[in-house]
């Protein structure tokens, strides 16, 4: 579609439906089950093509390969989710024990900072803990659009992860000529998912990389020296967790680095963070190129888009921003109007 061609009414409607259902997907907190959901749609949508709909010629030997195919993929998901979270409240990978290491090195490197940096910190390791706790409280609202609490998140990723396979189902089904208005909807609803897919295939993508050079730093290259920092494997799924989310994630991710290389000396911290710096200006490049030609975004309309989301919709916001964008950039582009 171009600039000049004329706009339908049935177009029209379509726009204010899917505008309407996104900002109601955030408001409803809704969010956890619709991205599931396009996992599930995408992973099935480019496995079938390529596993399925090439090998088998009827409908009915389709339908069967298809549901085979989302019952394997909502597996391997959930197990790699309650994996995930396992170890994240086990022993070995505990991020209360990490957030309570992190309290105890910005304690005890009150020396390193400038003076008034140390005035802006609570005057102990109890008092840090205290005022995190308030914080959390008073930011509760903001992790609410992510679900409130853990099983109801999980709750939502599976609700929406058999939608999505129910959905993939049309995959294999013959085609049906649909009204003026189903037409565009669906089409609204493809360019969706298209956005999803390139946006969160391509940081997947780049949080991997993340993870795999932080993990041969950290895992490799200092036991090596004889260095071992402590919570080593926590800080490589939190790198990777964290790298799922554009521009902000290395940040975070990096800073905890720091502060608990901190824990063991100044050098060991200025040199993870020289580490840091240097890793991701090599992969400034590649990084470039892998939004560049998925997402089709600088970083910067990112950030903005990332700011507004998180002020009108909180944490949720965020995860959702990048998605939105590419949706909407992609309409105005349609348009020629960008």
């Amino acid at each position: 579609m171009r600039a000049d061609q004329a706009v339908t009414k049935y177009e029209i409607a379509a726009w204010i439906v899917t505008g309407l259902t996104l900002i109601l997907v955030l408001s409803l907190q809704l969010l956890t089950a619709l991205l599931g959901g396009l996992l599930v749609y995408e992973l099935v949508h480019v496995l079938a093509r390529s596993l399925v709909i090439r090998r088998f010629t009827s409908t009915r030997a389709r339908v069967v390969a298809v549901v085979l195919l989302s019952v394997v993929i909502i597996t391997v998901i959930t197990l790699v989710v309650l994996g995930i979270v396992a170890f994240l409240r086990s022993d070995a990978g505990s991020l209360t024990a990490l957030m309570t290491k992190l309290a105890e090195v910005l304690e005890s490197s009150r020396a390193y900072m400038a003076p008034w940096m140390v005035t802006q910190l609570p005057p102990d390791a109890e008092a840090l803990k205290n005022a995190t706790v308030n914080w959390l409280r008073s930011h509760a609202s903001d992790v609410e659009s992510m679900g409130r609490g853990l099983g109801r998140i999980l709750l939502q990723l599976a609700i929406g992860m058999i939608i999505g396979a129910m959905i993939s189902l049309r995959e294999v089904e013959p085609d049906v000529k649909l009204r003026p208005f189903a037409a565009v909807l669906l089409e609204r609803v493809h360019r969706l998912a298209d956005a999803f897919r390139r946006v969160v295939f391509a940081q997947v993508r780049i949080a991997a990389i993340n993870a795999a050079l932080t993990g041969l730093y950290l895992a490799v290259a200092l036991p090596l020296m004889g260095i071992n920092l402590p919570y080593a494997k926590t800080l490589i799924v939190v790198t990777f967790l964290c790298g799922l989310i554009p521009v902000v994630g290395n940040l975070i991710s990096n800073t905890v680095i720091v502060l608990v290389s901190l824990s063991r000396s100044l050098p060991m911290a200025i040199a993870s963070l020289v580490f840091l710096v240097v890793m991701h200006k090599l992969e400034y490049f590649l990084n470039a190129r892998i939004v560049g030609t998925q997402i089709r975004s600088r970083p910067w309309e990112l950030l903005v888009a990332m700011l507004a989301m998180e002020a009108a919709f909180g944490a949720g916001g965020v995860a959702a921003a990048p998605i939105y964008y590419a949706y909407l950039k992609d309409e105005l582009s349609d348009r020629d109007l960008i």
